[in-house]
């Protein structure tokens, strides 16, 4: 086995002592602080379907209503980072049932919002509420389970971020469609009271972090102000503008220019201001665990990969295919499936092989998948769609979990919420950054093909002229005068044009993210080898 780095003194082995099970099983813990985190996760996703529907009740174009998105991202945004320190100064369940709370009442406000600048109000306190909960889970679960364990406890925390997303688009057609878009947002009232109840009955606040608690605020509290003001305004801007850079030209548009500086600047500001804070925000000297340095920019890709393509496959199926938004989330349905059976398979092949041999492994799955998205044609069948996505989600399982598992080796205990705000704010993004980047892509490959393709609408191509006739002859002998047949052949064909460049542009996109995979995937090679089970640092194994 090789060394441990720093986290293999024994300042870093693993008690219970942080635990949050208490006198309980830890996987009933795990089951029930997944509840909340997959609400919460899913929120992100499931709003995407219904623009349409909220922009037509509410009588705003469907560019207003992209702000019931953005604001909700930029709120969790600002919130990820500042969720270690809130959890650490108020206690981290008391922080964790807040969130809950926040998030379930705005949820209720945001089904009844009479208005929209009501309901985008009310998204952003959802986006605070959501913010925390992602990463005081998972920083839990680290606490909860020795690392022998946490390959099959993070399988649970799996289903929050991979499934949650997929499930997503399917829930919200449904939804939307069969009842109304109101009930994407109220659904979450039950589940929120469902989380509130079973948190307070079962999971327990170490008498260890209480103390330190306590000392905390014996030596009075240091909030890192200037530091969360950066942090904050460059998440903020770089959510406005990588979720509007497509609608708005990107940078000739005056608002994405000004985002995009002063994202660029805070965030680098930001970043070395933490190295030289006395307390700051994140601890950004974390990234000197290579281990901790790799997952967090391997996660950003996950973001991009899973993000990117479950926003783009649906979108490929409504605006290509013409499928309503409850068939494209159907198409995304056997891969969920597929995901339910690998999760736990993750999570029980993670603690027996190295977690950089499963991650190789499934980068090369995930390639396959997105090689075959990038041989999709206008005549492509659900099936084919279906079965190329179930690849997608078959492999990133076996990326996720062992990446999580493997992202704290060396991490101190007490720097693990630390860790898991800083590996949620990897993963919203790469979340991001994946759907800018699709769209920016698919954008200028669909004017480019345009071009290319309007060149040969002209008198001196034979084969344009050949179809133009005889499209016209046909649209004459149902009734047409000769001009209007001509006219309306020339629109039929320029439609078509149109509709085979978007189709090649999502080809380009798909081959784009195939090779984004095939090219990053080296870098797991700087993994440190660890240990699949027993040793030193996983003492203490889990009861239950």
């Amino acid at each position: 086995m090789a060394a441990p780095e720093s986290g293999g003194t024994a300042a870093h082995v693993w008690t219970p002592a942080r635990s949050a099970a208490g006198r309980h099983s830890p996987w009933l813990i795990a089951s029930i602080i997944s509840i909340s985190a997959f609400m919460e996760v899913l929120d992100t996703a499931i709003a995407n379907v219904s623009l349409r529907h909220i922009a037509g009740s509410m009588a705003a174009s469907y560019d207003e209503a992209t702000w019931v998105l953005t604001s909700y991202l930029i709120a969790n945004a600002v919130v990820i980072p500042m969720s270690s320190w809130l959890s650490n100064v108020f206690g981290r369940k008391r922080y964790y049932m807040a969130s809950v709370a926040l998030f379930t009442v705005s949820s209720l406000c945001c089904g009844l919002a009479p208005s929209l600048t009501f309901l985008i109000v009310a998204r952003v306190a959802q986006g605070v509420g959501g913010g925390g909960l992602a990463p005081v889970t998972q920083a839990m679960l680290i606490d909860t389970f020795p690392p022998a364990s946490r390959g099959k406890a993070m399988s649970v925390y799996g289903f929050t971020v991979i499934l949650a997303p997929m499930l997503g688009p399917l829930l919200g057609g449904l939804i939307t469609d069969q009842y109304s878009w109101h009930w994407i947002f109220l659904i979450n009232v039950p589940i929120g009271l469902l989380s509130l109840s079973l948190v307070e009955a079962f999971v327990d606040e170490p008498t260890l972090l209480v103390k330190e608690r306590l000392a905390r605020w014996s030596r009075g509290l240091r909030f890192d102000v200037f530091g969360a003001l950066l942090i904050a305004l460059g998440l903020g801007f770089l959510e406005v503008m990588t979720d509007r850079g497509v609608q708005d030209d990107w940078f000739s548009d005056p608002l994405i220019r000004a985002s995009a500086v002063i994202s660029g600047v805070c965030i680098i500001g930001f970043v070395v201001w933490e190295l030289f804070a006395r307390e700051p925000l994140l601890e950004m000297r974390l990234f000197k665990h290579r281990n901790f340095a790799v997952a967090t920019l391997i996660i950003m890709v996950i973001g991009v990969i899973l993000f990117g393509t479950t926003q783009f496959v649906p979108q490929f199926t409504q605006q290509v295919l013409g499928y309503t938004a409850t068939q494209a989330g159907l198409a995304l349905t056997l891969g969920g499936m597929i995901t339910m059976v690998t999760m736990p398979l993750a999570g029980v092949l993670t603690g027996r092989f190295q977690p950089r041999v499963l991650m190789l492994a499934a980068f090369g799955v995930i390639a396959v998948s997105l090689w075959m998205m990038s041989n999709f044609t206008l005549s492509v069948t659900f099936d084919h769609i279906a079965y190329a996505r179930a690849w997608q989600s078959g492999g990133i399982p076996f990326l996720f979990v062992p990446l999580i598992s493997a992202a704290y080796v060396g991490v101190p205990p007490d720097r693990t919420g630390n860790a898991a705000a800083m590996i949620g704010v990897g993963r919203n993004l790469g979340g991001s950054i994946g759907i800018a980047m699709v769209q920016a892509l698919l954008a200028r490959r669909e004017q480019f093909h345009q071009a290319r393709m309007v060149s040969g609408l002209q008198p001196l191509n034979p084969v344009f002229e050949h179809a133009l006739h005889t499209l016209a002859g046909a649209f004459s002998t149902h009734g047409a005068a000769p001009a209007a047949a001509l006219h309306m052949a020339t629109g039929e064909i320029y439609a078509l044009m149109q509709r085979q460049a978007l189709m090649m542009s999502f080809e380009d996109v798909f081959w784009a993210l195939m090779l984004f995979v095939l090219v990053i995937s080296p870098i797991l090679l700087l993994l440190k080898r660890g240990p699949t089970d027993g040793g030193p640092e996983h003492a203490g194994e889990v009861a239950g």
